[in-house]
């Protein structure tokens, strides 16, 4: 039985629901990407390196002690225990968004290595966006580092999960305009305007002087189009599945086949 399956593919293409089927499917435990307990992500978490404590008070640096995960270079923060003055004062160290990425890639990386050594033998998982997703929003679209840089961290993740024999399934979509437009019918107009500002105004969307919808759309195709590269170019187990948002009686028949 598969241990680990990681289901991938850009917004609006299926994960969530695909996961969550995958999961039923198989009894197998599933983190979604909002998870805050995940084993494997820091979702809404931050990362305060030990010198910076200083630029809090110190019932500020008990607070913050006591609360965080203690990890060499510094703590991991759940956001979510914070209100407040403090609150704002943490959200500037978000793993994600405000991280330089020479902080950012050891501290994912730790996280990664974490999961192997302490994953239970009789558990098994299904994840989502962790593995592509996350990693080229951070590599692609936050710091317009190159194809190859963006392999090579993915490729690092691999490598400290392989002995766990995951398994990739990758949802391609063909009509991404037409997902993202059914999708912001439902999401309201905030969302959208968040992710078209988060892919417009990162340092690939600058570089490329992106803007508005289309320019969300040009983005998300050229990194459909890097993931499929770099997912063939990896050493791991993975699965296409072409369109699935056009039928998915068709693509959960064709997942039946596939996982079982």
């Amino acid at each position: 039985m598969r241990r680990l399956i990681i289901v991938e593919g850009l917004p609006c293409s299926g994960k969530s629901s695909a996961a969550r089927y995958i999961a039923e499917k198989l009894d197998m435990i599933c983190f979604d990407e909002d998870s805050c307990a995940h084993p494997a992500d820091y979702e809404f978490h931050a990362f305060v390196r030990t010198e910076e404590l200083e630029k809090f008070s110190d019932d500020e640096q008990g607070e913050i002690i006591e609360k965080s995960e203690r990890k060499a270079e510094g703590f991991v923060v759940p956001l979510s225990d914070f209100q407040s003055a403090l609150f704002d004062k943490l959200i500037q160290y978000k793993i994600y968004d405000f991280l330089p990425w020479e902080t950012e890639k050891p501290v994912m990386l730790g996280k990664w290595r974490e999961f192997a050594k302490n994953k239970r033998s009789g558990e098994s998982y299904v994840f989502n966006c962790v593995l592509l997703q996350n990693p080229m929003c951070e590599t692609m679209i936050r710091f317009n580092l190159n194809w190859e840089q963006s392999r090579a961290y993915i490729e690092e993740i691999c490598g400290i999960i392989k002995a766990i024999n995951p398994l990739v399934l990758y949802l391609k979509n063909d009509n991404i305009a037409d997902s993202v437009k059914k999708a912001a019918v439902e999401r309201g107009n905030d969302w959208l305007n968040a992710v078209i500002d988060y892919h417009c105004n990162g340092a690939y969307g600058r570089e490329k002087r992106l803007s508005g919808f289309d320019g969300y759309i040009s983005a998300l195709k050229e990194r459909q189009r890097r993931e499929l590269e770099i997912l063939s170019n990896l050493d791991i187990e993975y699965v296409v599945l072409d369109n699935p948002q056009t039928n998915w009686e068709a693509a959960y028949q064709e997942l039946d086949k596939i996982l079982l």
